[in-house]
């Protein structure tokens, strides 16, 4: 059994390396590392995310197969972000900290896939091929 945090303002799931590693978990690199934001809007400094572990979550007769991002530097394990709670629309009694899953889509009898859109260092590169091809019409425009 593994408590993970559940915070309703992060935007990925995540885990920490350190325990990716010590539960043996196989890291998947990713095409390209995504960088991430702490709250304070501040660069993690552990630097970019470069790994993914691919997991199943049993939770109150729940079960789903999920890919959860890595960090490095941590003291948490894991932590399920607002998307997950959203799919879920779960009830959350704040001041036990109970998570009652209320509201399982029939897909999760099917090993659901939560659809968090594109990955990160996708629509990173987009925005950086938006940026370059602003540039480039700038560019033209001066001459």
């Amino acid at each position: 059994m593994v408590e993970a945090l559940l915070d309703s303002g992060a935007t990925r799931l995540v885990m920490s390396l350190e325990f990716a590693r010590k539960q043996g978990f196989k890291l998947k690199k990713l095409d390209r590392p995504m960088y991430m934001r702490n709250i304070d809007g501040s660069l993690n400094k552990e630097g970019p995310i470069e790994h993914m572990v691919e997991v199943s979550i049993y939770y109150q007769g729940h079960r789903e197969r999920i890919e959860i991002d890595i960090i490095g530097g941590q003291k948490w394990t894991v932590i399920l972000e607002m998307p997950w709670l959203a799919c879920y629309n779960s009830e959350i009694d704040w001041r036990t900290g109970e998570v009652k899953i209320m509201r399982c889509p029939e897909e999760c009898e099917k090993q659901w896939r939560p659809k968090q859109g594109k990955p990160e260092w996708q629509k990173q590169k987009e925005e950086e091929t938006k940026e370059e091809a602003g540039k480039k019409r700038e560019e033209k425009a001066e001459r």
